[in-house]
């Protein structure tokens, strides 16, 4: 009885993977050219966007102080208005003592309406400088109620006293109009509008 062998097929021989991956080329030239144009044109366009950000910063930082600027001189033109509105009313005692005697009902008239124009105007800045400032807003209150007692009085004797129609009278002397217990209160408010304005000042104006 003879056995029956079976054939083996012989090993077929394998391909190791490293065998088959190509090997990555070198990079040439044009490649290593293209890199550094990149990394320059990277480089060229950070500096360009830091550049836009610095000039839009500075332009921000300058219309601030611009605006800043402008607020100031607003505040410092409204505060000096004030002051101007308190020396209508203290020049009225004058006015009503140099007032013409050949039209007495129309001196009247253009005077009443004067001095109300004026009261108006006090009563607004009386208002705005408390709201602006309460320290300034204080003393302009204490010298406008001064000047209403010690100028309202002064007029009061002026509409009384006949008008004045000699050239020599118009230089009214201290001992007939007496104005000087407003003086320290001006001062004082001057002096509240100068702290608040340089409270609002920032450190490079001034």
């Amino acid at each position: 009885m003879t056995s029956t062998q079976t054939a083996v097929p012989s090993p077929v021989p394998t391909t190791s993977a490293a065998t088959m991956v190509p090997s990555t080329p070198p990079p040439t030239g044009s490649t290593t050219s293209s890199l550094e144009s990149g990394v320059v044109l990277s480089a060229v366009l950070s500096g360009a966007f830091l550049a836009a950000m610095l000039t839009a910063t500075i332009n921000i930082w300058l219309a601030r102080r611009k605006s800043r600027e402008e607020e100031l001189g607003r505040l410092r033109t409204t505060f000096a208005e004030a002051f101007a509105a308190h020396s209508a009313y203290k020049e009225m005692p004058y006015a009503i003592r140099r007032r013409r005697s050949d039209a007495p009902a129309e001196e009247r008239v253009r005077l009443s309406e004067a001095l109300r124009d004026i009261q108006t105007n006090l009563s607004y800045h009386l208002a705005w400088t408390k709201i602006e400032s309460e320290t300034a807003g204080a003393a302009y209150a204490e010298l406008i109620q001064e000047l209403r007692r010690t100028a309202g009085a002064a007029m009061h004797a002026a509409w009384e006293a006949p008008p004045i129609e000699t050239d020599t009278a118009v230089n009214i002397s201290p001992t007939v109009i007496d104005l000087s217990a407003l003086q320290p209160l001006e001062t004082a408010y001057i002096d509240a509008v100068r702290r608040h304005l340089r409270a609002l000042t920032p450190w490079w104006y001034r």
